[in-house]
């Protein structure tokens, strides 16, 4: 028996459980941009209280570090959703 072949018969054996893997991992990015984004808004609210006049630049400086994580957890779920439609 082959490395090769040895090699694809355990991925074809795995792929159930990595298909699983890839829904828990898409889920968990979710939760996790779903916090960070929390926590962007919350620091950007404490801070225009604390500086009420300098609420334009708080506010631009937020939308763009949401936008940053954002993205960064949509690549995270394209790429699980990438395996499991593999």
């Amino acid at each position: 028996m082959s490395v090769l072949t040895l090699l694809l018969q355990v991925s074809t054996d795995l792929a159930p459980i990595a298909k699983m893997g890839a829904g828990i991992g898409a889920g968990i990015a979710a939760i996790g941009a779903g916090i960070g984004i929390g926590q962007i808004g919350k620091g950007a609210l404490e801070s225009i209280a604390r500086q009420p006049e300098s609420v334009g630049d708080i506010r631009s400086n937020m939308i763009v570090i949401a936008a940053l994580v954002e993205g960064a957890a949509f690549f995270a779920i394209v790429v699980c959703l990438l395996i499991v439609l593999r």
